[in-house]
């Protein structure tokens, strides 16, 4: 399911940190009440701008929270103007994090991803249904040590979902994720 918080209330040009704090505030609410799997959908749409330190205090302390306080919940942003997206791009470049972005039906990641996870990432996001490490071993010609790796370091930053399944034989074995869009 997918919960919209849209930025263009808090205005056209977003600056500060203190600003950002209290849209940080309402925003934890929003997940807070997200179930697992669950997607809140950042909407840029209308902000011609926001600065750095704004970008900084609201994206990366709400995603740096995920692992932690939202797991298993997705945060997503769409509709970033060129300067939005510049700014946010540093601000999680600087903090080492990256987050979902989407653009219509397609998903990338914007920030700071080496390429094999975002490699990984986008092989989870076009499947129809999660995936297990050996299917992503197999698809991404990878060892399965490599390929646990990187769904753990994705997992770790909130860009993939990890549940509990049971194999045909059996077996406990997890199963990966990531946001399921309303379109």
């Amino acid at each position: 399911m997918e919960k919209k918080f849209p930025l263009k209330k808090y205005g056209k040009q977003l600056w500060t940190r203190d600003l950002a704090k209290k849209v940080r505030a309402e925003l934890t609410k929003l997940l807070e009440g997200a179930d697992p799997g669950d997607a809140v959908i950042i909407d840029a749409d209308g902000v011609e701008v926001f600065d750095y330190s704004f970008a900084n205090e609201l994206f990366g302390k709400t995603l740096l929270s995920l692992p932690n306080e939202h797991l298993g919940r997705f945060l997503i942003v769409e509709n970033l103007s060129p300067y939005t997206r510049e700014n946010l791009d540093r601000a999680l470049e600087s903090l080492s994090l990256a987050m979902i972005e989407r653009k219509g039906r397609k998903v990338n990641l914007i920030g700071k991803i080496h390429q094999a996870y975002l490699e990984t990432f986008i092989l989870i996001a076009k499947a129809k249904e999660p995936m297990i490490a050996n299917t992503v071993k197999d698809l991404l010609n990878i060892n399965v040590t490599a390929a646990n790796e990187r769904l753990t370091k994705l997992v770790g930053m909130g860009l993939l979902r990890r549940e509990r399944g049971i194999s045909d034989a059996g077996r406990e074995q997890y199963l990966y994720s990531t946001a399921q869009f309303d379109q």
